[in-house]
């Protein structure tokens, strides 16, 4: 893991600052919020952490919706799709797939715009013609 985190930052350039919120992602955008954009990267590895810490995933996941409608600076969320394939066996993997299903609903409902990369192309999933 650390030299896939190594190879992220080198590819991201010096211009990037970088925080780690392993567990307290809603405190790390209010700490970083101002007039610069930030990277979530990634959603999925964060959701990890909780529930690895027997965390109470569901309610951070609401917190951090709240938090977004409060940001006044762009996040990007980065996040997996894992509900696109075949049904774990096991009750861990399962549980994770339908908490990361429910975690990227959530965030993309909080979110002005959803993009979903098919193969490297970027698909606008939100707003759209379909959209509520």
């Amino acid at each position: 893991m650390a030299s896939r985190i190594a190879e992220h930052r080198a590819r991201r350039g010096e211009c990037w600052q970088n925080l780690h919120a392993p567990r307290d992602l809603g405190a790390a955008l209010r700490a970083s919020d101002g007039e610069l954009p930030r990277l979530v990267d990634c959603l999925t590895l964060w959701l990890t952490n909780l529930l690895l810490d027997d965390a109470d995933w569901s309610a951070e996941v609401r917190a951090l919706v709240q938090e977004i409608a409060r940001q006044r600076a762009p996040v990007i969320f980065v996040s997996n799709e894992v509900g696109a394939g075949i049904v774990p066996e096991n009750q861990l993997a399962r549980s994770f797939r339908d908490a990361a299903g429910w975690m990227n609903q959530a965030v993309a409902e909080a979110c002005d715009e959803v993009w979903l990369a098919v193969a490297g192309y970027p698909v606008k999933v939100k707003p759209n013609e379909h959209s509520f």
